[in-house]
This record gives structure tokens, C-alpha cells and sequence, in this order.
């Protein structure tokens, strides 16, 4: 399957990795590390250079209690950066925003995928979205980042997952957003605790079974500090071991911080999953 993200090609025939560059001064793991466009840029490359096959831009910091950037401000820190990076990378850029007006900005500045962890329910995002006619990934989170950690609570947290994304997917093709643009994310750690985490992660599967392309994003989070009782900075391992087991059940982009560790283990999990059985 090849996406055409506003005319640069993602090709999921495979896994691949989604390179996180946050332009944010509060990001749980990298907030203020590359706030200005030049250090952006360095980032995007590096990412490039390590097999990332697409940048996630974001301005907003959707951590647990993050503050709320106005439109403008988000604007103002995102449209520079894809400009830079549009300028001279050719891979696709995709923009990690739920506001209609920061969408339209970042894709007239180059980005050509919609990275929406509200599922394109803020008031004018679907719209916003029909009309840019880009792909678009569809995200599950309980509550919002302001409180969405305060109490989550799931009867079956797969099957209100997965059926909360099935809905958006059925409101973006009435909408006139077509179902070979569409990516779903079950949003690890957003309006969830560890155990429903985990229970999202052993029966990830079934989610993919729904035959749209599944992003995972556990890079560095908190259930690995949680399960392990290990900083921030120690995280590398468990992140990489998540995204094997998000792989091997059939995952499409994984999103990280680490992209050169993370092509490797996802490379050695493909070659695994594609030998044949008898030689």
C-alpha cells in the first residue's frame, strides 16, 4: 500500500517509522530541544538519515496536564519548520495538530498528513480535512490532555477502542474522506492506565484485523517507566520492545524519538516475520 501524502509517497508495504519533532517548550520527553527552525531542521535530517520515512511536526505538547497553546502560537511554531523541512527533505511531513486552522496552515506550508489525536472531532477538523484531501490518522484518547489521565475507566478498553474508531472512520467517508486515507491509532497512554495499555498491546491484532493501516506511538512513555521504574532517558529498551510486539501483530508506522534504533528492530522483526518456513 503506497499513501500519497500531498504528492510524497509512504510506502506501508512494510513498517515504518514516523520520526517525533516536536517544536514545543513542554514535551514530556524533548519539550524546548528543538524550538528553533535551524535546530529543527538538524533533527528532521538526522531522523532522515537514521530511516525515518516521515516527520511528525507537532506544536502542541499533549502530555497529561499540558497547557493549551492558542491557534496563532501554534501556527507560529510549527509553519516554519515545514517550511524548512519541506524545502530540502523529500520524505512526507505530517503535522501532529487537532485544530482546523493549524491543519490548513501546515499543509499550505508543506505537510502532507493529518496527525489527529481527537479523530477530527474539534469543531471544523473534519472539514478542514475533506477539503485538504490528505491522509489522515484517526486517534483514540479518553478525555483530553488537560484530564484524561484523572480516571480512566473502560468496561473492554479494545472494544471501545476499536468500535470509537470504526465510528470516526464511518464519519470520515461520509464526510467524502475515502477509506485509502485513513489511518487508525488505538492512542497508547491517552485516557489509559498500564493495564489498558497492555490489554491494547496483546490484542493490538485485533484492531489491525479491521484492515486500515495501525500507527503505534509508545516511544518513551510512562508505562515503560511504570512497569520498569526507569526515567525518561532510560526508556529506549522498553520502547523498542513495544514496538516489535506492535510489529509482529502487524503494525504499520511506528512513531519514535529513536528512529535509528527503532528501523533496526523493526527490520530484524520484519525479516523474521517474512522468512520462509522450509528452505
Amino acid at each position: 500500500m503506497i499513501l500519497d501524502c500531498a504528492g510524497k509517497p509512504l510506502d506501508l508495504s512494510h513498517p515504518q517509522v514516523m520520526g517525533i519533532l516536536n517544536v514545543t517548550p513542554d514535551s514530556f520527553s524533548d519539550g524546548g530541544d528543538f524550538l528553533a527552525a535551524d535546530a529543527a531542521l538538524a533533527q528532521a535530517k538526522k531522523m532522515v538519515d537514521d530511516g525515518a520515512a516521515i516527520i511528525d511536526v507537532g506544536g502542541e505538547s499533549t502530555r497529561p496536564g499540558a497547557a493549551i497553546v492558542s491557534v496563532e502560537e501554534e501556527i507560529s511554531r510549527v509553519v516554519p519548520v515545514i517550511e524548512a523541512i519541506q524545502a530540502e527533505i523529500g520524505i512526507p511531513i505530517s503535522i501532529d495538530t487537532s485544530k482546523p486552522e493549524v491543519m490548513r496552515a501546515a499543509v499550505k506550508a508543506g505537510a502532507g498528513l493529518i496527525n489527529d489525536v481527537q479523530a477530527l472531532q474539534v469543531d471544523g477538523a473534519l472539514q478542514a480535512a475533506v477539503e485538504l484531501d490528505v491522509p489522515v490518522c484517526l486517534m483514540h484518547a479518553q478525555g483530553t490532555p488537560q484530564n484524561m489521565q484523572d480516571a480512566p475507566q473502560y468496561e473492554n478498553v479494545v472494544d471501545e477502542v476499536s468500535q470509537f474508531l470504526l465510528q470516526r472512520v464511518t464519519m470520515c467517508e461520509q464526510a467524502g474522506i475515502s477509506r485509502d486515507k485513513l489511518i487508525l491509532d488505538p492512542g497508547f497512554g491517552f485516557g489509559k492506565r498500564a493495564r489498558h495499555n497492555l490489554r491494547l498491546m496483546k490484542n493490538l491484532h485485533f484492531l489491525i484485523n479491521q484492515g486500515l493501516p495501525v500507527l503505534v506511538g509508545v516511544s518513551r512513555k510512562s508505562i515503560i517507566g511504570a512497569l520498569l521504574n526507569v526515567t525518561v532517558e532510560e526508556r529506549l529498551a522498553g520502547s523498542l520492545s513495544l514496538a516489535t510486539i506492535a510489529v509482529w501483530q502487524g503494525a504499520k508506522i511506528i512513531r519514535s524519538h529513536d528512529v535509528r534504533e527503532t528501523v533496526q528492530a523493526i527490520s530484524l522483526c520484519n525479516h523474521v516475520m517474512q522468512v520462509e518456513d522450509f528452505d
